[in-house]
């Protein structure tokens, strides 16, 4: 009969387990036990113009000329994930939008400069464009975008600098598929 490791609680000196199983098996099961988690939104901002469906992209502060983005930002206390992906849209993009559909959760870890690992959920929304002029940006804002434009949906996926935005803009496209220009 094989055995499993025990829970190690955190704990991976514990001389049964170090002589037992390997100490890394230890280490691997208890990594997630010091995981911060982090949960946030955004959308997929979509606006329909002569030449075709078009979404908001926001250049990052501090990121390449060519790295495009969707808005997106931590769930606030006391707020849905939907009132976050609209928030978060007005704030990066300066577009008024409504949420109309949810297309899906990116999941990944990235580590802090203070070598945290945390393990993030973004919950993305088809949002669709209300009014306001893309790039003008509440004040205080400009930290964190350098610049919003409008991308055509069809490039997204090559323009998007990330993989999960890229998935859900596939999504939002296949969503509007059936909607007439």
């Amino acid at each position: 009969m094989a055995l499993s490791p025990p829970e190690c609680q955190g704990d991976d000196t514990n001389d049964e387990a170090a002589r037992k199983w390997p100490l890394q098996t230890c280490r691997r099961r208890c990594y997630k036990l010091d995981v911060a988690r982090e949960f946030s939104a955004g959308g997929v901002v979509v606006r329909r113009f002569r030449t075709g469906w078009h979404l908001a992209a926001i250049r990052p502060q501090g990121r390449g000329e060519r790295t495009w983005a969707l808005p997106k930002g931590l769930v606030d206390p006391g707020e849905t994930p939907a009132e976050t992906a609209v928030r978060e849209a007005y704030e990066e993009t300066g577009l008024h939008v409504r949420a109309d559909v949810k297309l899906g959760d990116v999941r990944y870890v990235y580590t802090r400069r203070t070598g945290e690992r945390v393990f993030k959920v973004v919950s993305f929304y088809l949002l669709r464009y209300r009014r306001g002029r893309i790039g003008e940006i509440p004040p205080g804002m400009e930290v964190e975008v350098a610049a919003a434009r409008w991308l055509p949906l069809a490039d997204a996926p090559t323009l998007l600098a990330y993989g999960g935005e890229k998935d859900m803009a596939r999504k939002a496209a296949e969503v509007l598929a059936g909607e007439p220009l």
